[in-house]
């Protein structure tokens, strides 16, 4: 087992962002070096002079730079890049998809570790010197892009970079496509899978009639971003909620993976995965709940949280202590109804239908209430 590795020395007037930069970078070089030449104990030494000087912070070890994230700056221009990098909070064991949508994703990411085998070794790198890997999660909000970006990146040991669409647009004039090409250039370096949330309007059709300098700098994002694409060798995942305004430029580039409102399978499995052990239930019934349609993971967890904290606070009024407390599957149905009920409904030909799943909650609380008397 490879040792702890520690850096010191960095200088106190060393900005903590470019510090913890340059220890993310040192340890990653470092290790890399160490796993390949089965090396155990190394002690390397940079100095500006011959006679070697420690200088400024105490050991920080491996650990402290990746397990919360770094933001970087660009080290020449000493300007904030607005990214940063971290672990992967979620794997594929925690992704409930459809079985089809998860195998296309699966098939995506093992295809990268023969790569060598078909760019170098057939030859393919002739008619594309720079693959790239780029996926567009697109879909309802709360259906689980996010979470599929995390696991991607943890399935294949790498960290992931997140960056918005709103980090990289700039109120500054040319500042976006520098901004785009250093979270590539950044995002390559550190080996990392970039996501790119939120990706609409970088994704979407280029202006036909510029008449000002903003929609001047929204083709330059665009075009940079295509420069980008061709450039980059990695993985990366946009994600967005709209897709019909795509530009055809990207649509060679990108493989679309659609992500839909959960299934009343998924959506069973959803509701056991968000159930922690410690809490306290009264044998909830999972396919009942399953049964509520037009939910997503988001409005599930949000409607546990919802009912556990309605269930402590019931408990106190009762004159006992919150832990006392205890979640039912009505509180469940209840607390989704009202996640539901939060919804801003512009679609009017949805009201009936809402009105229907409604009925059908209520209706189905009323009996479980009989059931339990």
């Amino acid at each position: 087992m490879q040792n702890e590795l520690y850096i010191t020395g960095i200088p106190n007037t060393v900005p903590e962002v470019q510090a913890g930069v340059l220890r993310t970078r040192l340890l990653k070089l470092i290790g890399d070096l160490l796993e390949k030449n089965n090396v155990q104990e190394i002690n390397i030494t940079i100095s500006t002079s011959e006679e070697v000087q420690i200088v400024g912070t105490s050991k920080v070890p491996k650990t402290s730079t990746t397990e919360s994230p770094v933001d970087f700056t660009d080290q020449t221009e000493n300007e904030p890049i607005p990214c940063h990098i971290q672990k992967p909070l979620y794997s594929f064991n925690q992704l409930i998809l459809p079985n089809e949508v998860k195998e296309n994703l699966l098939y995506t990411v093992e295809a990268i570790n023969v790569e060598e085998v078909v760019f170098d070794s057939w030859g393919l790198r002739e008619i594309q010197p720079h693959p790239c890997t780029v996926l567009n999660f697109y879909g309802p909000p709360g259906t689980g892009k996010t979470l599929a970006a995390h696991a991607v990146a943890d399935y294949m040991s790498k960290p992931i970079l997140l960056a918005t669409y709103a980090d990289i647009e700039s109120k500054f004039h040319g500042e976006g496509p520098k901004n785009l090409k250093s979270i590539f250039n950044i995002s390559e370096k550190e080996r990392a899978v970039l996501f790119i949330d939120e990706a609409d309007s970088l994704l979407s059709r280029r202006l036909t009639e510029v008449n000002s300098g903003s929609e001047q700098a929204i083709n330059s994002m665009r075009s940079q971003l295509l420069i980008c694409l061709e450039q980059f060798r990695g993985v990366v995942i946009f994600a967005t909620n709209l897709i019909e305004n795509y530009d055809k430029a990207f649509e060679t580039r990108v493989k679309h993976i659609e992500f839909l409102l959960p299934g009343i399978k998924e959506r069973e499995k959803i509701w056991q995965c968000h159930i922690p052990d410690l809490l306290p239930t009264d044998q909830l019934d999972f396919n009942q709940l399953a049964q509520v349609d037009e939910v997503c993971g988001r409005d599930i967890r949000e409607a546990v949280i919802d009912a556990a904290n309605r269930a402590a606070l019931r408990a106190k009024k009762e004159g006992k202590h919150p832990i006392q407390g205890q979640v039912s599957t009505n509180d469940l149905l209840e607390a989704i109804q009202r996640k539901k009920d939060e919804r801003i409904n512009d679609n009017k030909n949805n009201d009936f239908k809402d009105l229907e799943i409604k009925e059908k909650i209520e209706k189905q609380i009323r009996i479980n209430s009989l059931n339990t008397k």
